[in-house]
């Protein structure tokens, strides 16, 4: 189980669809259990169910030949260069998905599936764990509101903040729409998150109806 299943230089079709069918199995589950505790689209998981297979296929016929492999290293490239970048999640399933398409891809069956499985269920053990969890994080928003240039900001939301909110905190100022107007940005926690649109709306009275957004935090905060 854990020795190669490529025992010569060749591959026969008995051995390709020996490492196919594990690949893509192992693939399947692993992406199952990841898509419990990473969130993103169903394309993505598709993706990752596939990849070690893909990445497999790979190592399988271009081992050995220097210009394939110079071929496909150009190939992957291009694909990263063209792709959104991901959260830490997918780029982490990502990369443990092409590991494991590796140790396919070299014959090691037992291997890629302990791999895959492997890390998939390590993930999900430690992310249900209460560790590397800051207390009333989830409470944290991102605050924006955009103001025309003619209003001096410097704390004309004072006194709808100390009503509203338990704590705020500015993390940035920039200029939008040709520079005309401002967009402020706040990190904040609601007293009662049920008064959410009763604080926009007093918010709205004073910054002339224009464009106001509360996001979650810790999503948002990397637009800034």
């Amino acid at each position: 189980m854990f020795d190669s299943v490529f025992t010569t230089s060749s591959v026969t079709v008995t051995q390709f669809f020996t490492m196919a069918g594990a690949a893509l199995v192992s693939g399947v589950v692993y992406a199952w259990i990841m898509s419990f505790r990473v969130r993103s689209t169903k394309r993505f998981f598709l993706v990752n169910a596939v990849l070690p297979f893909v990445i497999a296929t790979v190592i399988t016929f271009v081992a050995g030949n220097i210009g394939a492999g110079v071929a496909f290293g150009g190939a992957f490239a291009l694909i990263r260069f063209r792709s959104a970048q991901g959260t830490a999640d997918e780029l982490a399933s990502i990369l443990i998905a092409m590991c494991g398409g590796v140790a396919f891809g070299m014959g090691y069956l037992g291997y890629g599936a302990i791999i895959l499985i492997g890390m998939a269920a390590l993930y999900f053990g430690i992310s249900l764990l209460p560790i590397f969890e800051h207390r009333g994080m989830g409470e944290e928003k991102l605050l924006k509101v955009t103001i025309p240039e003619s209003l001096d900001y410097t704390g004309v939301f004072d006194d709808t903040f100390s009503h509203f909110l338990k704590s705020y905190e500015s993390v940035g100022v920039k200029t939008t729409g040709m520079g005309s107007m401002f967009r402020l940005s706040f990190k904040i926690r609601m007293k009662d998150p049920r008064e959410e649109k009763a604080f926009i709306d007093e918010l709205r009275t004073k910054n002339g109806n224009l464009e106001i957004a509360v996001l979650p935090y810790v999503e948002a905060v990397k637009e800034l």
